[in-house]
């Protein structure tokens, strides 16, 4: 490749370019960050960039965090452990992560997790009872469920 293939943006296209990767998909400021940087773009111009997409709307970390949270736990069937480690893996506030969890109404999360147990626990194909606990168990724990809701769950599923 030459360098005469080489792309050059002007800041006008790279905002535009951002405002569309922003509005087709909720981001957070890292992923925006990361992005902007593979325009090689100072420190300065990456700043701005981000400003006017917070200014103008394209860019909310709240609304990213809410959103991550909901999906997460709608499509993956997330508990709150794992969406919460997520969401700091991604460096958002405390503020918009207690914000996200909100999002997770008591009734429609603790549905979500008695659905999920069951289905993980009738898939099961291992026989030995102890082995069969423990793959039930690790299941859950990797999908972020809190440990007295499964071990309840457990109790429950293992003496019917």
């Amino acid at each position: 490749m030459n360098s005469n293939s080489l792309k050059i943006h002007t800041i006008a296209e790279i905002v535009k370019k951002l405002e569309y990767y922003c509005s087709y998909q909720e981001r957070c400021h890292a992923e925006v960050t990361e992005k902007l940087k593979t325009f090689k773009l100072s420190a300065a111009e990456i700043d701005t960039i981000v400003v006017h997409l917070i200014e103008n709307n394209f860019l909310n970390e709240e609304r990213f965090a809410q959103s991550f949270a909901r999906g997460k736990h709608n499509v993956k069937k997330w508990g709150k452990i794992r969406i919460v480690n997520e969401l700091k893996c991604r460096q958002i506030s405390q503020y918009n992560i207690n914000a996200a969890l909100k999002e997770l109404p008591d009734e429609t999360y603790y549905a979500t997790f008695h659905e999920l147990a069951e289905k993980h626990w009738n898939s099961l194909t291992e026989t030995h009872p102890a082995k069969k606990k423990k793959k039930f168990c690790d299941f859950l724990l990797r999908k972020g469920w809190e440990s007295p809701l499964i071990l309840d769950k457990l109790n429950e599923l293992a003496h019917d």
